[in-house]
């Protein structure tokens, strides 16, 4: 395949991909036209970011600091579960949090993130009409995407071999009791229990009290095979030997299994029943310290080639248009690559919010956990 082919298939496979998580785009009527009143690129003191563990370059945000003559400091979080909390009850100190699809929707709704200014996002115009009338933020007045991918199962073909089911039975079901103490399962509840549900043919996104509870026994029935539920180093314990299959996000674990000396001892699918593609966002809480340099660090992002340089750090798609063909050939092949939707487009889902259904999940991952 040659680089411009591969350049245009990944382009087709991101809005087939994305299209099938939009909704309508009548607007968002609640929202303002922005909090923060600055002007592009000015800055009102250093950012602080909290977002998920080895999602930027560090060279990337010294870039930034250099530029604006700001610092940047960065905390991790491992789920979206873990991070709402913290900026909802205020005081944070965060400047820009990362939160995923479903996730915006709910913190939009608590008021717990604020409208942008989208005058100081000029190069909001390079984001692809693809990630426009998005269902969580329809009118993008809360929040501007990030990153897109994939979770699904990472493989030790060398403890594994080739001849495996690509099945979510290798974690839940009567494959997994070879591998007892090699798997690791994301410390999440939405992405854990959704791989359950899609184990048994449900929606991850099932609200019936019944399949839920089917789903949570089976994460159960998987506890006494596990390593560990992990998310900020589930590649890194795959890489390492200490586990064999990992439940992991796509562009973490192709980044972790090009830094071996073989990385095609590892393979990463979506199992043939199903499983969570996403789109991370960028998004700034209601009592920010400092918006107008958030705005600035988004607009700073959102330039084509600093789009294309976080894609070929993290290894995850691009929402930005003009950052595609500047994409490493490597990340080109990966998201193009027919073995990677084991059960093809259809058998994937986005998280969406279920809304009081929510808190359903969060009691069954922690019961099932033990």
């Amino acid at each position: 395949m040659n680089d411009k082919t591969s350049k245009l298939i990944v382009t087709s496979v991101a809005l087939s991909m994305i299209g099938a998580a939009c909704g309508g785009s009548d607007g968002d009527e609640g929202a303002a036209s922005g909090a923060a009143d600055c002007a592009v690129g000015e800055t009102d003191g250093d950012l602080a970011l909290y977002n998920w563990a080895e999602y930027i370059a560090p060279e990337q945000i010294e870039e930034f600091e250099t530029e604006f003559g700001v610092s940047v400091t960065q905390d991790v979080y491992d789920s979206n579960e873990a991070m709402q909390p913290i900026v909802a009850a205020g005081s944070s100190g965060y400047d820009l949090i990362v939160p995923s699809d479903y996730m915006v929707g709910i913190m939009k709704d608590g008021g717990f993130i604020q409208p942008l200014n989208k005058d100081l996002i000029p190069n909001l115009a390079n984001i692809s009409d693809d990630f426009s009338g998005l269902n969580f933020d329809e009118a993008g007045d809360y929040s501007v995407p990030y990153q897109w991918g994939f979770t699904g199962l990472a493989v030790d073909l060398e403890v594994v071999g080739t001849d495996f089911p690509r099945s979510w039975d290798l974690v839940f079901g009567d494959a997994a009791d070879e591998y007892a103490g090699k798997i690791t399962l994301l410390n999440d509840p939405r992405e854990t229990l959704g791989a359950a549900l899609k184990s048994l043919g449900y929606s991850l996104n099932s609200t019936d009290e019944a399949e839920l509870a089917e789903a949570q026994e089976v994460l159960a029935g998987s506890v006494d095979n596990l390593l560990a539920f992990n998310t900020d180093s589930s590649d890194e314990l795959l890489t390492s030997g200490e586990s064999a299959i990992a439940q992991v996000y796509s562009g973490g674990a192709i980044t972790q299994f090009l830094g071996t000396d073989d990385p095609s001892r590892y393979t990463f699918f979506v199992p043939e029943e199903g499983g969570t593609r996403w789109i991370d966002n960028m998004a700034i809480p209601f009592d920010a310290p400092n918006p107008c340099t958030a705005h600035a660090f988004i607009n700073f992002l959102l330039d084509g080639q600093n789009g294309a340089d976080l894609s070929n750090y993290t290894y995850y798609g691009t929402p930005n248009a003009e950052s595609v063909a500047l994409l490493d050939d490597e990340l080109n092949e990966f998201l193009t690559s027919p073995d990677l939707l084991a059960g093809g487009l259809d058998s994937v889902e986005t998280i969406v919010d279920t809304g009081d259904f929510e808190l359903n999940y969060s009691d069954a991952f922690t019961e099932a956990k033990g």
